[in-house]
């Protein structure tokens, strides 16, 4: 991804929050911001070699939220 989007290059200016603002915001459109997972039997329905997870694409420290919403029948 560093390949794609590089920190400090000038094709991707805009640093109102800091140099890897910009790099940030085109590395979250060209990954994806929302996932659905199966649930079975109250667990994640995955398989053997699949998992979840947050990559962050900035490298300054700062909080995130996540939302999880759970679609279904009791």
């Amino acid at each position: 991804m560093s390949r794609i989007v590089p920190d400090g290059d000038p094709s991707f200016e805009h640093d109102a929050e800091g140099p890897d603002d910009m790099p940030a915001h085109i590395r979250a459109v060209l990954t994806t911001t929302g996932l659905s997972v199966p649930i079975s039997a109250g667990r994640l329905a995955l398989g053997t070699w699949q998992g979840v997870y947050l990559w962050e694409h900035r490298h300054r420290p700062h909080r995130r939220q996540i939302t999880i919403t759970v679609m279904g029948e009791a």
